[in-house]
């Protein structure tokens, strides 16, 4: 087998964390292609490595002296350096990053500095060698990601190496300028590396033991998620739940590579298998429960509005035209809602209004506020029969009132509305319904 590790920040904050990264890697010789982050926090309270450069950047445009903030970030990578007894110097990169911050390199520059510097630690204590992701990592000039490029340079890169080290989250356009994901994305960067060697495995190591049922904040100890297909990961990770960047499920998913969710600091722990497709039935009727407050509901009524061609467009063109997106869009015989994020909505809600008012002369139009959508999950679902029931039955019990209800065509998911107060505990509700009576 052929496997790319990615280390997260949590995984590679420290010496220590450092060891425990070697001790996996060296005890599978498979683990070929290592993607790094950036240090994480080593406790709490602590500051990420890729804040600290974003904090001391933000100085070097200021035109304020950032040698000491530079001088404490280079104190924690020499911390690491001397913990694990390495004869490595970063006297060199850290100049040359000092006299880039004077010469304002851009913040991608600046935050992607820790991954590159991680990496060079990194390669050094495995012994691989050490690709600069600039090198095959590649961005268009508006910052957009050149995928096919990508490929190309990546793929008949890596072919001539044995062992490497890819940080992650950062690239380059064609001119060499530095360009970076989305906070997260070194987990993009794993996934483009196994997709370019064709990896039967990606294994994906944080600092939990796998894909949890629902957030741990909301419920103690939730269970893990054995096994989960990509399209569950998506709906669950477009409703908030975050252990996985959503777009390093794309390139992977092309070629029909697993993704393996581990914890550095339990690898005994097997973790959670992202796969295309299976035929293991899930230990629960549902996958997974997450969710995002903040919303609110335009509700539209009209009579007949369901003989009239092109009403839903005429609402949608208002929603458009003041670049406002749309989230959820329930409807009936003389009834249409719309659920959209209420940050986005107020700033514009009476140009809105008057403009679904000119578009198609409503009956009445009426707004709610401060709404949650709560997405239930699961490939389970469509072979149970009442999973709806047991839900809404959980929701009355728990004095849950449901403003809105929304199923897929898949049968794998079902968004259900309630306003903010009851959020967490219509998680609770489900959770207990569909797990903690199965126990």
């Amino acid at each position: 087998m052929r496997k790319v590790v990615k280390f997260g920040g949590s995984s590679l904050a420290s010496a220590e964390q450092f060891k425990k990264v070697g001790d996996i890697i060296r005890s599978d010789k498979e683990r070929r292609f290592v993607v790094p982050s950036a240090p994480g926090k080593r406790f709490d309270g602590d500051i990420k490595v890729t804040d600290m450069l974003y904090g001391c950047y933000a100085k070097a445009e200021a035109g304020e002296d950032f040698s000491s903030d530079l001088a404490a970030i280079r104190a924690r990578y020499q911390e690491i350096i001397d913990g694990l007894s390495l004869t490595l110097s970063l006297d060199g990169e850290f100049e040359c990053i000092a006299e880039n911050f004077r010469n304002l390199a851009g913040t991608d520059y600046a935050a992607s500095r820790g991954e590159y510097l991680n990496g060079i630690i990194m390669s050094h204590y495995l012994g691989y060698e050490f690709i600069d992701a600039a090198e095959v990592i590649v961005f268009h000039e508006d910052g957009s990601f050149d995928a096919d490029t990508t490929n190309e340079k990546l793929s008949a890169r890596l072919s001539q190496c044995k062992n490497a080290v890819i940080p992650g989250f950062y690239g380059a356009d064609l001119d060499g300028t530095v360009k970076t994901f989305s906070r997260g994305g070194s987990d993009v960067t794993g996934s483009l590396v196994a997709k370019a060697i064709h990896a039967d495995l990606y294994e994906n190591w944080t600092d939990v033991s796998g894909f949890l049922i629902t957030d741990p904040h909301i419920i103690k100890n939730p269970k893990v998620i054995n096994t989960i297909t990509y399209v569950e990961l998506r709906e669950l990770a477009y409703m908030g739940a975050t252990v996985l960047h959503e777009e390093a499920i794309f390139p992977v998913r092309q070629e029909g590579i697993p993704i393996n969710i581990r914890n550095t600091n339990r690898p005994e722990d097997p973790g959670t298998l992202i796969v295309e497709n299976t035929c293991r039935k899930p230990r629960y009727t549902i996958t997974g429960i997450a969710g995002k407050k903040g919303f609110a509901a335009i509700n539209i009524e009209k009579d007949m509005m369901n003989s009239e061609i092109g009403f839903c467009r005429r609402i949608l063109s208002v929603f458009e035209e003041n670049g406002i997106s749309i989230e959820h869009m329930p409807s009936g015989i003389d009834t249409m809602s719309v659920f959209v994020h209420q940050s986005e909505f107020e700033e514009k809600e009476q140009k809105v209004l008057a403009g679904i008012h000119r578009a198609v002369d409503p009956d009445s139009v009426y707004l709610e506020s401060d709404l949650a959508l709560v997405a239930v999950v699961g490939r389970g679902m469509k072979s149970q029969r009442g999973t709806a029931g047991r839900i809404f039955s959980a929701l009355a019990h728990a004095n849950v009132n449901v403003k809105m209800i929304d199923q897929g065509s898949s049968e794998m998911n079902i968004i259900i509305g309630v306003s903010n107060q009851d959020f967490e505990t219509a998680i609770k509700a489900i959770y207990d319904i569909f797990v903690t009576v199965q126990l």
